[in-house]
């Protein structure tokens, strides 16, 4: 009787035990010659990134206004929710990378007079560098890209822009963009635009608004990037995530768009990216 309580004790406390942990360091920094500064990020690397010699898929996460590259690590628990994902087998063993982009200028994206160029960065610099420094897949199946609020407006920018690199997008309660020109003096995430012609108003609203991006979207690249958005039924961007559905539902884009309980907090994005992760796993094992 002892030796069969002893084993069913055993059972119990030995995968507890032998559960493989990841490693998250949030404090790395590269240098960027676009940017004239060196740029911190923070990497997930996955459990058996160390015992393996294995490459690896790779997410792009980004952060919000105000966070940082330890935002998905200090609030977002990006360390424990990957981890358990893994673990359960909901989400492929991945490398999560997210960079800063709240040092020198706030934003995802170029200014309007090509000064602070982050999107110019991001592309040209940055995933080249991690893609080299980490064992990541460098293939556009293996590479996907989410991000909240002001991360994202940057996923969808990102996604919209170069579908070319991405398996997957998946927006979280986002920044959707100023709905007219005029809107444009009273938008926060778009620096620089007072004082320049209409023409170059016009020509930067319509490389960034995320609305005229998927109006203006080819044919033949409806299908190229999976897309995953979710929006909370009391955050205050709830209205534009609404018009990217219906914009993409009008436009025969086919994506998954999910309005659940909750606003624009924490308690939300640490709900969501459980299902991210699955849902880029996905697009990671498609073919």
């Amino acid at each position: 009787m002892k030796k069969a309580i002893f084993t069913l004790i055993s059972l119990l406390i030995i995968p507890s035990v032998f559960a493989q942990t990841g490693k998250v360091m949030d404090n790395l920094s590269m240098p960027s010659k676009i940017l004239k500064m060196d740029r911190k990020y923070a990497i997930y690397l996955p459990p058996d990134y160390f015992t393996s010699e294995r490459s690896y898929p790779v997410l792009y996460l980004l952060h919000g206004a105000g966070d940082d590259q330890t935002g998905w690590v200090q609030f977002g628990e990006i360390l424990n929710i990957a981890d358990k994902a893994i673990n359960e087998g909901i989400a492929t063993p991945m490398i999560v990378v997210m960079p800063d982009a709240n040092t020198g200028k706030r934003g995802y994206v170029n200014d309007v007079k090509g000064e602070w160029r982050y999107e110019d960065f991001f592309f040209e610099e940055f995933i080249p560098y991690v893609e080299k420094t980490y064992r990541i897949k460098g293939e556009k199946r293996y590479r996907a890209i989410a991000g909240l609020s002001m991360g994202g407006e940057g996923t969808f920018i990102y996604a919209l822009h170069h579908p070319e690199l991405f398996s997957s997008a998946c927006p979280l309660s986002a920044a959707t963009g100023p709905r007219s020109i005029d809107d444009l003096k009273n938008y926060k995430l778009w620096q620089g635009v007072e004082g320049i012609s209409d023409s170059d108003k016009q020509a930067y609203f319509n490389k960034y608004s995320v609305l005229t991006l998927i109006e203006n979207m080819k044919d033949d690249q409806k299908k190229a990037v999976r897309w995953y958005i979710d929006c909370g039924d009391d955050d205050f961007l709830y209205e534009g995530n609404s018009l990217v559905h219906i914009a993409m539902r009008k436009k025969e884009i086919p994506h998954e768009f999910r309005m659940r309980d909750g606003g624009h907090t924490w308690t939300y994005w640490r709900t969501a990216l459980p299902t991210v992760l699955e849902f880029v796993s996905m697009s990671f094992h498609q073919f």
